[in-house]
């Protein structure tokens, strides 16, 4: 049976938003290891040189694992169909006139479409569009989260024990 509702974020993910909504974050989720998968033999070669354009840097930001190879060459193979299509676009117009006199709009002005979709599917899942980064929290070296800046304001105040400790001292 399928969950209701939107599909909830990752907890990597909500880490690095700085956990806007404040609910308790699942510590039991899987975390796989952080490597980037091989890239799929199978995918077309345009597919190929995207993969090789992001899957290292994807890594180093800690948001590409060895699981989300299905996921990623999703968006790879999308993005190699979308330029495939858009560069036949650009060729040959997206109108063509039938034998019986009537304009058409040519089958690679859908394909782009429903491929450019998927891609932004796929870029808000990956954190590979400037409006998921803009709600992604990492710090300069790429590597780990910064903290929560409440939580350092507040880790910074002393505790009731502390002050009574200081009062006996």
């Amino acid at each position: 049976m399928a969950g209701r509702g939107r599909p909830p974020k990752p907890t990597a993910i909500k880490e690095l938003e700085g956990n806007p909504g404040k609910r308790p974050l699942n510590k039991n989720e899987p975390k796989p290891k952080q490597t980037a998968p091989k890239c799929p033999s199978w995918l077309e070669p345009d597919a190929k040189k995207e993969w090789r354009r992001l899957s290292k840097e994807l890594e180093s930001m800690g948001l590409l694992t060895d699981v989300d190879m299905a996921a990623f060459a999703g968006y790879c193979q999308a993005y190699a169909r979308w330029k495939e299509a858009e560069e036949f676009i650009s060729k040959h117009g997206s109108i063509l006139k039938t034998a019986s006199g009537y304009i058409q709009q040519i089958p690679q002005v859908s394909i782009a479409q429903q491929n450019l979709k998927q891609m932004r599917n796929f870029c808000s899942e990956l954190g590979l569009s400037p409006s998921a980064r803009s709600r992604l929290n990492i710090n300069n070296s790429g590597n780990t989260i910064e903290g929560d800046a409440m939580a350092e304001l507040l880790g910074n105040i002393p505790q009731a024990e502390d002050l009574l400790r200081r009062k006996d001292d």
